[in-house]
């Protein structure tokens, strides 16, 4: 049953995370090792076996157009073809087409800036806020923090916003949407610690990873978060005879989650809630009604981005208290 399977491997990736223990990659990959689209034409920068630990430089957004010591004219002159900057692709041997791609979020490491904007004509009230503006923090890595307005200490809670796999196409799309291969889910509940599952699409996969947030509140509303580059360790697993699953899911020592995109909120919440249906009932001995009752009264709806149009991302999370008792 898949279940056991994830909920095993999240209990294998809390040992391997605990702060005692010292991780050490297997390969070692640099923010020039990029791309930022999405295609199955992208050729991969290292091939890898399934269990390999990858500890990846992340470029922040711009690509480093908005740095430590950026202006506002920076951001007025911004060139947004190198935006998003992934590092990867990584080809895992053992995957193929309709495999479970598992990646083990094992640490991440934040570095000593982060920059946030409103960029003109982008954000969930573009209307209201016309004008760029720009803000660099400095990060206080010693106390995990940022100081806003001179006054207000922001704990950091550091995550990738984009990361997946490569789609089944040669077109060069567009990594500023979420799609059912991942992408700019922009879900700041996938921490250090979780795991991520992605329908592996073509194959070896090919996943990517990058758009590093040092803090993010859920629907990122103005079409930033804390912008900033970082050094994230993962592992990568294949998972075989499982399930299938049509979009990203994850899990943490607390909940599992699926996630639904979609035009509008309605189709991306309405896709969230029976991905959760089909999980609890493939899983799980209990009926589509009960799942279906039993996620209204446990589940809970998030909305992860509303700015990454066309698509908006929404997220159900499950408690594991409730999934151990099943």
């Amino acid at each position: 049953m898949m279940s056991k399977i994830f909920l095993s491997a999240v209990s294998i990736l809390f040992i391997s995370c605990s702060s005692d223990n010292i991780i050490e990659p297997d390969y070692i990959l640099s923010a020039d090792q990029k791309h930022n689209k999405w295609s199955n034409q992208i050729e991969p920068v290292i091939t890898v076996a399934s269990g390999s630990v990858i500890q990846a430089e992340t470029s922040e957004a711009s690509d480093g157009q908005l740095h430590k010591n950026a202006t506002l004219d920076d951001l007025i002159n911004i060139d947004f073809g190198p935006i998003h900057p992934l590092t990867g692709p990584v080809y895992v041997e053992e995957a193929e087409v309709g495999d479970i791609l598992a990646v083990d979020i094992l640490k991440i490491d934040l570095h000593d800036y982060g920059w946030q904007a409103i960029v003109g004509g982008f954000g969930f009230l573009t209307d209201r806020f016309p004008n760029p503006k720009l803000s660099i923090h400095e990060i206080d890595k010693q106390n995990n923090t940022i100081t806003f307005k001179d006054k207000v200490k922001i704990p950091l809670k550091p995550f990738a916003g984009v990361m997946g796999v490569a789609p089944n196409t040669a077109e060069m799309l567009s990594t500023i949407p979420p799609r059912e291969n991942g992408g700019n889910m922009d879900d700041p509940s996938i921490v250090e610690g979780s795991t991520v599952y992605f329908p592996v699409l073509v194959k070896g996969g090919l996943f990517s990873i990058g758009d590093t947030h040092a803090v993010q509140g859920l629907g990122e509303v103005c079409g930033t978060a804390l912008e900033a580059p970082m050094t994230i360790t993962y592992r990568l697993r294949v998972i075989k005879d499982a399930t299938p699953i049509k979009e990203p899911q994850y899990e943490t020592d607390k909940f599992y989650a699926v996630t639904g995109f979609g035009t509008t909120i309605d189709i991306a919440t309405k896709k969230a809630v029976n991905y959760m249906v089909d999980y609890l009932t493939a899983n799980y001995d209990i009926s589509d009604e009960e799942a279906y009752m039993l996620c209204s009264l446990v589940g809970d709806l998030k909305i992860a981005e509303v700015v990454d149009v066309p698509n908006m991302l929404v997220t159900m999370h499950f408690p594991k208290s409730i999934l151990l008792q099943l």
